[in-house]
């Protein structure tokens, strides 16, 4: 028999202590008339919690194809949350900020979790100021990358952070490395219910490689490409097309994904390697991918955001750490890159942008 999920009792939301699902109901039915509307997509999700139904109705992001509605299990949730609060030992008491949209999963998650092991849970906008705006100080705080970037110099108010929804440039990650905050690379997706593995970006554990949440297992198919079984959290096996080297069943690198290898005059090259490579001097936005040539079958180029082009001298220095074969043959620019709402770049778009501009 289904029935709602129970509310913890040490379960707080912007300080306010709630006794009932009642209770709470009747604050989410003000916060959908009177509420910004960040807060009106949280309302829509609680009220949506609480029912006595057996799923939760979710969007994909759409940064790797086009996105799609999906139903989630709310006791893999559930599931979901408890494992996160066991890896990182924030149980009850908790205080957290939401600063990511709840019109999608990493926001709807945050709110699970505070709601099911009762975290004192703060709500704002899901802008790049979330953390820099407001005086509070955090245990555990979820953001992407953009979001990251933009707290540098207010991350001492938070304890434990992760961090994921985009690739985090090398330049970024050295910026975190005489922070005391305790900051996480996630792996994951929305049929994973967010992650299931998490790397440490900073510190004494600083690791490239992704370790297991409890009660997930991973392998490769044929392709090279990682393969999940998550019981807690999904019925089936969850095949990718994410690229990675496996080191055991619980830990694994990331690649790249295999949709994106470019075959260049019989070499595989995955532009994720070489953005990574290329981040530790560019400050600016781009991505590596290719276009069709009569001698090579596809050549790599480089497409960068922004109205004015780096000097040649950036780019000089930034090729000097690639292989030759990794050297993109021509360079475009595009003066705004189109984004997914959770802040990844879409790729197939600014190709498309692109041959339109040619």
């Amino acid at each position: 028999m289904p029935t709602s999920p129970s509310i913890h009792p040490k379960f707080k939301f912007n300080g306010l202590s709630y006794s009932s699902a009642e209770e709470l109901l009747n604050f989410v039915d003000d916060l959908k008339t009177h509420g910004a509307p960040y807060e009106v997509s949280i309302a829509n999700f609680m009220e949506e919690w609480l029912d006595f139904g057996e799923t939760i109705r979710v969007r994909t992001s759409g940064s790797t194809g086009i996105p799609k509605e999906i139903f989630l299990e709310k006791e893999h949730m559930i599931n979901s949350a408890e494992a996160t609060g066991a890896y990182f030992k924030i149980g009850e008491g908790t205080k957290a900020l939401l600063c990511l949209s709840a019109d999608y999963i990493a926001g709807k998650m945050m709110l699970v979790r505070a709601l099911v092991l009762g975290w004192d849970l703060h709500a704002v906008a899901p802008n790049k100021d979330a953390l820099t705006e407001y005086d509070n100080n955090y245990d555990f705080v979820a953001m992407v990358p953009f979001q990251l970037h933009h707290s540098l110099e207010a991350l001492d108010k938070v304890k434990k952070m992760i961090v994921g929804g985009g690739a985090i440039s090398t330049e970024l990650e050295k910026q975190l490395q005489h922070k005391t905050t305790e900051v996480f690379a996630t792996y994951g997706m929305t049929e994973t219910i967010t992650h299931v593995a998490v790397r440490r970006l900073n510190g004494f554990a600083k690791s490239d490689v992704f370790s297991a949440l409890p009660h997930v297992t991973f392998s490769h198919d044929d392709r090279g490409c990682l393969v999940i079984e998550a019981p807690k959290v999904s019925y089936h096996t969850v095949i990718t097309n994410d690229l990675v080297t496996l080191h055991s069943p619980v830990s694994f690198s990331w690649l790249g994904r295999i949709d994106n290898v470019i075959n260049s005059g019989g070499i595989k090259l995955s532009p994720e390697e070489i953005e990574m490579k290329l981040s530790k001097h560019f400050n600016f936005s781009f991505i590596v991918a290719s276009e069709k040539d009569e001698a090579l079958g596809d050549r790599l180029i480089l497409i960068v955001e922004g109205q004015e082009l780096p000097s040649e001298a950036v780019y000089t220095k930034a090729f000097q750490g690639l292989h030759k074969y990794e050297r993109p043959k021509k360079i475009y620019s595009l003066s705004q890159f189109p984004y997914t709402e959770t802040g990844k770049i879409k790729r197939q778009d600014v190709l498309s942008l692109l041959h339109k501009h040619k």
